[in-house]
């Protein structure tokens, strides 16, 4: 009896510690997880507390075998993509490219954009000048076939590019009367004219032949007509930020708004550059280079940031929010680009300054993505001033972000960040404009088919080389087709729950969305294996880094500067990384998955997903 007491005694007092054991993350939910978290995450799972990390953090590299909870992750994402599949989706992202641009051609042309969903074209909105959500974008130039070019050559269709490219030389005039917003005009437009001129005139011809007989530099040419056309934004500015739009016919509107966003006003660079310097005319690039330069002597003394809206006169921050979104999210891509491009040593030096000040300050969550303990890294809206959390939201233009810090080396972070987006993107099949992580859900909840996620996955797959991101390719591919695909091409989302759609396509889903779906699974492409290198704008033009872009113009009129102009040759193109973790991702873990599994189903519970 004694020794069946005493059986029973311990069998009793184990079930009442496994008990106990199973109630402590119920009872101390944000116990070491949330602290580094200064607002208010939902909890992370109680399977996640403290007492589980061992366990969960023991696989591959340390020695243990994955947590069984981890299993459906790694059934799911790891392992080879079959090459069949693989091809599947190329081809699937063409059709999609084709079944829009082919839409377009046959119901919109030659107006600006396609409406899927009446099979007919869209322009500028006469009748409303403050609809600026269109009149920003749709000068009465053809836009959609313009900002589609390069995706023709990319996907190696030469006789639709060299069509394509003819009718824009006999079709397309910017003497109109048409008010844009000089950042539009600028990426989709100038910036598609340069890269279709870049193709032509390419001696190595990567993409198949591309030429245009009897070519005299026609795109060239239209590229100037435009810039031309927006400089009077940079006239009559007392900082030299420009103003935000600009009448093509007839210069700067008089009641025009003195205030701009960051983005809009900093991220010219790159379009301005490339122009001036195949021209050997330093005006646009030096218009543009002020502008930067004007902006970036505003940051804030106390936090080094930005703000998002500026007063072009006054120097004065209207919008004191500084984040990686709308409206701040490509003055820092093209600080880098610059660099990258046309190798003046300042702007590396600027976009270093603004990285660490964003790792200082926006940053929340734990400080390694793989390893640790805490939430999620992420990216937050901050005063510029003060660097104190100014709402709960993001926006899906900040799904960039992760494609930059892939162009810098900081690969493990973009793997965490990205994996937030697209945790988002797995529970509504689209990125709503605004999500807010507080209330775990949309605050803003329409989708325009945007490319930012998409950008992010090809540029993380080209440095990882992890299947996981062709799976996040075909998740997001299978999504387009499902929800947005219309009569005449793809619609915009008009709410990402209920999945109604709004009757417009922008141009972007061709010159951006579908490019890089394609690049994706086209392992092949000349722009993968022809040698040549290759830079992406913020709208997704291909342009070649080659020397001709390095020959600097702009000191010529700002005389003094040549010092801090400092040249780098294009074998010492390296950013400062900021990251504890910022080496390139191990070959040993290229099939399994890039960011652990416990750490997925974090993520994934923390947008509600599970």
């Amino acid at each position: 009896m004694q020794w069946r007491s005493l059986v029973l005694g311990l069998l009793l007092l184990r079930l009442g510690l496994q008990a106990l054991l199973a109630l402590l993350p119920a009872l101390a939910p944000g116990l070491c997880l949330r602290r580094r978290f200064p607002f208010p995450f939902p909890p992370p799972p109680a399977a996640l507390g403290p007492s589980h990390w061992g366990s969960l953090l023991r696989r591959g590299g340390d020695g243990g075998a994955a947590a069984a909870a981890g299993d459906e992750y790694e059934r799911r994402y790891s392992g080879a993509f079959p090459p069949q599949l693989r091809a599947r989706l190329r081809d699937a992202a063409r059709g999609m490219f084709v079944f829009g641009y082919d839409s377009y051609m046959r119901h919109a042309f030659p107006r600006d954009e396609l409406d899927p969903l009446h099979c007919r074209g869209r322009g500028p909105d006469r009748h409303d000048p403050s609809n600026l959500n269109i009149n920003d974008v749709l000068g009465n130039y053809s836009l959609t076939l313009i900002d589609a070019l390069d995706t023709l050559a990319v996907m190696g269709n030469s006789s639709e590019f060299q069509k394509a490219v003819k009718l824009v030389i006999d079709t397309v005039s910017f003497d109109k009367d048409s008010t844009v917003q000089v950042f539009e005009a600028t990426i989709r437009v100038l910036g598609s004219l340069l890269s279709a001129h870049i193709i032509i005139t390419d001696t190595k011809q990567p993409f198949g032949d591309m030429t245009i007989k009897d070519y005299d530099n026609e795109l060239l040419h239209m590229a100037r007509d435009l810039a031309v056309r927006l400089l009077p934004a940079f006239e009559n500015t007392k900082t030299g930020i420009p103003y935000p739009r600009v009448n093509l016919k007839k210069g700067v509107p008089p009641d025009s708004n003195n205030e701009t966003c960051t983005a809009g006003a900093g991220s010219l660079l790159v379009e301005f550059g490339i122009l001036s310097r195949l021209l050997g005319d330093s005006t646009f690039e030096w218009v543009a280079r002020r502008a930067v330069k004007a902006l970036w002597s505003l940051r804030s003394n106390n936090t080094g940031l930005l703000g998002n809206v500026v007063n072009i006169q006054t120097g004065h921050w209207v919008g004191k929010q500084s984040g990686l979104g709308a409206g701040s999210d490509s003055f820092y891509e093209y600080l880098l680009k610059s660099y990258i491009l046309f190798g003046e040593k300042e702007d590396l030096e600027m976009f270093n300054d603004a990285y660490q000040n964003i790792q200082n300050h926006l940053r929340r969550g734990r400080e390694a993505c793989n390893e640790g303990e805490g939430d999620p890294p992420l990216y937050v809206n901050v005063n510029m001033f003060t660097g104190q959390l100014m709402n709960t939201w993001i926006d899906s233009l900040q799904a960039f972000f992760p494609g930059l810090q892939v162009l810098i080396g900081d690969v493990e972070d973009a793997i965490c960040l990205h994996a937030f987006y697209y945790a988002i993107w797995k529970r509504y099949g689209a990125l709503p404009e605004r999500y807010n992580w507080q209330l775990q859900a949309p605050d803003v909840p329409f989708y325009p088919l945007r490319p930012e996620l998409v950008e992010s996955t090809y540029l993380l797959y080209q440095a990882t080389k992890n299947p996981f991101y062709l799976h996040v390719g075909m998740d997001i591919l299978q999504s387009l087709e499902k929800y947005t695909k219309a009569k005449c091409g793809y619609a915009t989302l008009h709410h990402v729950v209920e999945k109604t759609k709004e009757d417009r396509m922008e141009s972007f889903f061709l010159s951006e969305t579908c490019k890089y779906l394609y690049l994706l699974f086209d392992e092949e492409n000349p722009v993968h294996k022809s040698g040549n290198k290759y830079m992406f704008t913020t709208e997704g033009h291909i342009v070649s880094v080659d020397e001709r872009f390095r020959n600097s113009l702009w000191q010529d009129i700002l005389p003094g500067e040549e010092d801090s102009a400092e040249k780098i040759k294009p074998n010492e193109l390296k950013a400062v990384n900021f990251s504890s973790n910022c080496n390139r991702v191990p070959d040993e873990r290229r099939y399994l998955l890039p960011l652990k599994s416990n750490y997925m189903r974090q993520i994934d519970r923390m947008v509600g997903l599970i």
